[in-house]
């Protein structure tokens, strides 16, 4: 039998070493879904609930493997369903190849059923990358391309295949005139080095600094261990932007957690105390959460050049790879012998560890929300990979999970989409079979796709060599971050037609899909069951009731954002003596913390 199209782009994508495909079935990829029955399976078909949850696991298996995630779904609806997740891609600069399919060629521009421009549809969130095959001689250039510029660019990138090319018998571009042929799978990824002259201009400023702070991001990952010896020279304290959080331990004493909005106080007071300031691979956008302008001198280094020097007005700026630039940095810089700055910011550091135990451990009404990861955080395993959804789960991710070990985490930094906890543990699992998942999603992201998202953890668990995939659900039968949102920024009580969930449990259903369910409904019963489920011989979801009015206060909260919330109790806020009381006790830990 002759090979068809659908057959020669999943060799391809075999040659690429792609071992999964997160997708779901139609009729414009039939092409393609009748050749993985003749490729027995290779790669694996992962089928989704859902295009945009096939989408989420492509960004989650990229993000924790390094290596391109790959979604695949139908024309016209199946390919508006991935947009979503692509664009959580896009935004956080991953890697991700999708494949879609179309309307037969012979009835494209006639109305036909399911036909949609997808062209225009995929133009903005494919922008670095995107092609419509329409002979098999465009494979397999479209699709190496494809590939290689997702790598390059840390970017989605879209290949559309129209449904009756796939049956087509695969011809390869001759050597001729208008078609273009292409070289093997592969791509050696380029070194990108520092300008001599600016790293000395950068040694300038950061030795004549006498409070220096650094910010990390992603883009950091590689670089850890350059990054810590700069700040050890520097006597300097390590901020970390939400989507570097997992770059650099929190066991390590001036690494002062998160900044922004989820961010810490030591975090804040270091930007706010500042006199120089070095960005390596961030690129954080709130301003107003880094020093004053004028009040610190700048320096930033990044891989990509077009996002450097944008959100700071920083003196030098270097487009390098992190870890060269630091290594050819470290030498010339001069060891602080002043270590005051340092020694405050351990301090700081160190006090407030011990004011988020005393925050998580306040009673409430069942249970805190800090308590939960503070309590999962006590016995996270070294080699586990943590996912959090968008929302007040953020918050209690954000704060109170210290990172050690080789622990991975991530969630939609820059997007900040509802719903990718659960299908990038899934992703997650798909690139680490071996080690264990653990998704922290809210009530009101389980119901939109997590509970659905569940019959694929249940489907494909005994394929993994570690079952461990727990999945924790932060109960508290409110849409939690909007509702403090309406208050904090709107002064609007809550409203409860559109900010209460409907009652389930999320452990029944899980126990109905054969997986292991757990409900907490008392403080006392968290860590016993954090206990059951990291040592499970299946995955397993975390049920846990928690008070929805243990307010998520950052680190600098204003009068004015009191005031809204005040304004919003005075107007008639349904919890509005229990939340007031909450926060009060809450922020009294901070300020006086130990009392």
């Amino acid at each position: 039998m002759a090979e068809q199209v659908g057959d020669y782009v999943l060799r391809r994508l075999r040659e690429w070493g792609v071992e999964q495909v997160f997708a779901y079935p139609g009729d414009g990829i039939n092409g393609l879904v009748t050749a993985w029955g003749r490729a027995d399976n290779q790669p694996q078909f992962v089928q989704a609930r859902h295009e945009e949850m096939a989408a989420f696991q492509a960004v989650g298996y990229a993000k924790f493997s390094g290596r391109v995630g790959v979604c695949m779904a139908t024309s016209g609806p199946g390919a508006i369903h991935l947009l979503n997740g692509l664009y959580d891609a896009k935004l956080d600069h991953v890697p991700v190849v999708a494949i879609v399919g179309q309307t037969e060629r012979s009835a494209m521009g006639g109305a036909y059923q399911q036909e949609v421009d997808l062209q225009a549809l995929f133009k903005d969130v494919a922008s670095d990358y995107l092609v419509e095959v329409n002979v098999p001689e465009q494979l397999p250039n479209a699709l190496d391309r494809a590939f290689r510029t997702a790598l390059t660019r840390r970017a989605p990138t879209a290949l559309i295949i129209p449904s009756d090319l796939q049956t087509e018998e695969y011809q390869p571009p001759a050597h001729a005139f208008k078609q273009v042929p292409s070289s093997p799978p592969g791509l050696a990824a380029p070194i990108v080095l520092p300008d001599e002259a600016a790293v000395g201009q950068a040694a300038e400023i950061l030795n004549a600094g006498e409070r220096v702070a650094i910010l990390i991001g992603q883009g950091a990952r590689g670089a850890a261990t350059e990054v810590q010896r700069v700040a050890e020279v520097l006597g300097a304290g390590v901020a970390k932007a939400l989507l570097g959080k997992d770059v650099l331990s929190d066991e390590l004493p001036y690494v002062t957690g998160s900044i922004g909005l989820l961010g810490t106080r030591p975090s804040y007071e270091l930007m706010r105390d500042c006199d120089t300031l070095l960005i390596v691979g961030s690129n954080f956008p709130y301003s107003q959460f880094l020093p004053e302008f004028g009040k610190a001198r700048g320096v930033q280094i990044d891989l990509d050049g077009s996002l450097i020097g944008m959100r700071y007005p920083t003196e030098v700026n270097i487009v390098a790879d992190a870890g060269h630039a630091l290594r050819a940095l470290l030498p010339r810089l001069t060891e602080k012998a002043d270590r005051s700055w340092r020694e405050t910011i351990e301090k700081n550091v160190a006090g407030w560890w011990r004011t988020m135990e005393q925050q998580a451990m306040l009673d409430a009404k069942p249970i805190n929300p800090m308590r939960i990861v503070w309590e999962l955080s006590e016995r996270l395993p070294l080699d586990a990979i943590v996912t959090a959804d968008s929302g007040s789960a953020a918050n209690w991710y954000a704060r109170h999970l210290r990172i050690r070990g080789d622990v991975r985490g991530s969630l939609s930094g820059t997007l900040a989409t509802m719903g990718p906890a659960v299908p990038y543990a899934i992703g997650a699992k798909f690139a680490h079979p071996g080690r264990p998942a653990i998704a922290l999603t809210g009530d009101g992201a389980m119901q939109m796709n997590g509970m659905a998202e569940l019959l694929t953890v249940a489907r494909y668990a005994p394929g993994w060599s570690d079952p461990r995939c727990v999945i924790c659900v932060l109960h508290n039968n409110d849409l939690n971050q909007v509702t403090w949102e309406l208050r904090a920024m709107g002064g609007a009580p809550k409203f409860e037609e559109s900010q209460t969930l409907p009652e389930v449990s999320y452990a029944q259903f899980a126990q109905g899909l054969g997986l292991d369910g757990i409900t907490v409904q008392k403080p006392e019963e968290l860590g016993p069951a954090w206990d059951r489920a990291l040592t499970a011989d299946r995955p397993t979801v975390l049920d846990v009731h928690c008070d929805p009015e243990v307010p998520p206060i950052p680190p600098h909260a204003t009068l004015e954002e009191a005031k809204s919330v005040l304004q919003a109790v005075l107007k008639g806020d349904p919890s509005g003596l229990h939340l007031i009381a909450q926060g009060a006790k809450t922020k009294l830990r901070e300020l006086r913390p130990g009392r």
